[in-house]
């Protein structure tokens, strides 16, 4: 069974920057995409981004080349680093993964297994 929590999530400016943090109890030993999800109020919850084992990413259109997804191994942890961010971007965000052979997981409409809590993010004009 893998826990996951989030951290990092707050009220920040349009154009700032937060960083998430996902720490897991434990990364399976083989294969497995770990991501980063949201959800804002009346909609429903879409993907932002993921990573594989072997570092491949993927994001959403919406941000791509703001937002940058990783993870340390050594620590267990997974970030997502999110910068000139915008109102829209407004939700919680959930970290969440699943044990995977193949990189089918990376996307983000892929069902993931095990879900953190989430932390709000607010982004204000």
């Amino acid at each position: 069974q893998v826990q996951l929590v989030e951290s990092g999530g707050g009220s920040v400016q349009a154009g700032g920057s937060l960083r998430l943090s996902c720490a897991a109890s434990i990364f399976p030993s083989r294969g497995y995409c770990m991501g980063w999800f949201r959800q804002a109020p009346g909609k429903e919850r879409e993907g932002v981004a993921a990573i594989y084992t072997d570092g491949t990413t993927t994001y959403i259109d919406s941000v791509k080349g703001r937002f940058t997804i990783s993870q340390d191994n050594a620590k267990n942890t997974l970030h997502l680093q999110m910068n000139s961010l915008k109102p829209e971007d407004t939700a919680m965000y959930y970290c969440a993964a699943v044990p995977s052979f193949e990189r089918l997981c990376l996307n983000l409409k892929y069902a993931y297994t095990y879900w953190g809590q989430g932390t709000q993010v607010t982004v204000s004009s």
